[in-house]
């Protein structure tokens, strides 16, 4: 049997993000996640706080990886809704050149996805303050992509996202829903969300995009590997 290594990069302070990706791929004993971290605490518009998304932080995470042997290397991160998607394009060529595997990202992904399916009315739920979610909505809307409903928490401690509840999100949801959005994104790898999509599209029939799930999606993809093997986590792994 082949095997294959996702390099999962990860924020520092993230508690979510690697038990979910974990157990999303459960069902698929070839593929493993192995994580490494770089320095995150704090989501915000302030320079410091964007300045933890320093090419160079995640280049030496990267490296680190590498030792692993990765089969592919994944930004399972959202900063690049506020920091341009450019820069995720930027930053896995850059991946690539420094360590030769390739890479992916989250919002890469995501984005992938929307146009695949040639989304155009979305909703997002994010812990995020006002000011992150609108430079998030304004660059949809770059894409020809409306945000018509969103909720945010204000919140912009990093380790704080992950104490939002099943609960609470799942009430975010179903409030997006109500406008009838083509798509729903939960929009943070710090929330515990990508277990409820299943029966979020049960209940309301649209489909929901975690950026947990994205990112082993587009990892999947950067392998071409088959990820409708993967069951249970929303109908995004049967998209191609």
């Amino acid at each position: 049997m082949n095997r294959f290594r996702i390099g999962v990069l990860t924020p520092s302070s993230n508690t979510a993000l690697e038990p979910l990706t974990t157990q999303i791929l459960m069902s698929l004993p070839e593929v493993t996640a192995h994580f490494g971290r770089f320095r995150v605490t704090e989501i915000a518009l302030s320079d410091k706080s964007q300045g933890q998304f320093d090419d160079s932080q995640i280049l030496n995470a990267a490296d680190l990886l590498t030792d692993a042997n990765p089969s592919v290397l994944v930004w399972s991160g959202t900063s690049a809704g506020w920091l341009g998607f450019e820069k995720d394009r930027n930053l896995c060529l850059r991946i690539t050149e420094q360590t030769g595997v390739p890479a992916s990202t989250a919002i890469l992904s995501l984005n992938e996805l929307l146009m695949l399916r040639g989304v155009r009315r979305l909703g997002i739920v994010s812990p995020y303050t006002g000011d992150v979610q609108q430079r998030i909505i304004d660059q949809y809307a770059s894409l020809g992509i409306e945000v018509v409903a969103e909720v945010h928490h204000n919140i912009v401690v990093n380790y704080d996202f992950a104490k939002l509840s099943s609960e609470q999100i799942r009430e975010d949801l179903v409030k997006v829903a109500a406008a009838k959005p083509e798509a729903v994104v939960t929009y943070c790898t710090n929330l515990r969300a990508a277990q409820l999509a299943d029966s979020f599209e049960a209940e309301t029939g649209i489909t929901l995009l975690d950026t947990v799930s994205t990112s082993v999606w587009g990892a999947m993809r950067e392998l071409g590997l088959d990820a409708s093997k993967i069951r249970g986590w929303g109908r995004l792994f049967q998209w191609s």
